[in-house]
This record gives structure tokens, C-alpha cells and sequence, in this order.
């Protein structure tokens, strides 16, 4: 998923889908740590797309901070 995506969806779009995510990665950690991991790369892409929804929350929350800032 590009950033592009990511930054577009609202923030409990974005929570519901990093906790999925988070969920997804944990289990792929288990699957490479047991030696059951086919695609060692998904671990990566996987860490990379929590962290652009952490990124994109982060955004958004500075924004909001900053439109409270100048009411």
C-alpha cells in the first residue's frame, strides 16, 4: 500500500487497520522465527506499513493540534 492511500483514510480506518496489521506481523515473526516463513520479505513490508499508519496518524494529529492552535 502506497503512502499516498494511507495518508487519504480517516483515523479509525487507519487504528483498525494498524491494529490488523500489527496483528498480521506478529504472526508472520512466529512463522520466520519457526522456520515456516515462506517470503521472508512479507516481515518487512509489513513492518514498513505500520509504520506509514503511524506516520499518517502522527500527520494527523499534528493537524489537528495546529487548527486548535489558531482558534
Amino acid at each position: 500500500m502506497k503512502f499516498s492511500d494511507v495518508k487519504d483514510l480517516s483515523k479509525t480506518e487507519l487504528v483498525k487497520r494498524m491494529n490488523a496489521k500489527k496483528t498480521e506481523l506478529f504472526e508472520l515473526k512466529m512463522k520466520s522465527h519457526m522456520g515456516q516463513l515462506t517470503n521472508p520479505l512479507q516481515v518487512r513490508t509489513s513492518r514498513r506499513e505500520v509504520a506509514q499508519m503511524a506516520t499518517a496518524l502522527n500527520q494527523k494529529a499534528q493537524a489537528e493540534a495546529a487548527t486548535k492552535e489558531e482558534a
